[in-house]
């Protein structure tokens, strides 16, 4: 005679999953739109830290890809920071975001509805010595995903 297996295992281990994607989902849907933006900024400047220009660069807005072709800003930003700088990584720290409204990336280019803004503070410690750049960096939301673009009107 064969024993029938308990389902109660298996029950119990779906049961724990789908408390915890309801948890999370509950989350996510919680976070402000400029948590969401300070989010994708972070995620952004820990893959330069990294050294990781082929997922930093993932993250930027369509505006700033038609800026860098994929391969021509891996290679750049690795030469500029890594070779001339000689350094190898860095670390940075975020200001306070900023909610705009009809924020242009150039002068010439359509307003965006909204965006976040914060500054970026990288600080370095290469063969020149210690410095720090530092830099305004906006998020705007492209179909749900939050991109990254950096300003370039004169």
């Amino acid at each position: 005679m064969q024993q029938k297996k308990s389902k109660l295992p298996v029950i119990l281990i779906a049961a724990v999953v789908v408390i915890g994607l309801v948890v999370l989902g509950i989350f996510m849907l919680r976070q402000s739109p400029s948590e969401q933006a300070r989010e994708a900024v972070e995620t952004f400047y820990d893959h330069e830290q990294k050294g990781e220009f082929a997922s930093s660069w993932q993250l930027f807005h369509p505006l700033m890809k038609e800026k860098f072709a994929k391969g021509h800003y891996i290679q750049d930003r690795a030469h500029v920071f890594m070779n001339h700088f000689g350094v190898t990584t860095f670390t940075y720290s975020l200001s306070d975001m900023k909610k705009i409204e009809g924020w242009s990336m150039t002068k010439e280019a359509e307003p965006i509805n909204i965006v976040y803004a914060t500054t970026v503070t990288q600080t370095y410690k290469g063969k020149y010595g210690n410095f720090s750049l530092h830099q305004e960096v906006f998020a705007a939301k492209v179909k749900e995903e939050w991109k990254i673009l950096w300003d370039y009107k004169k």
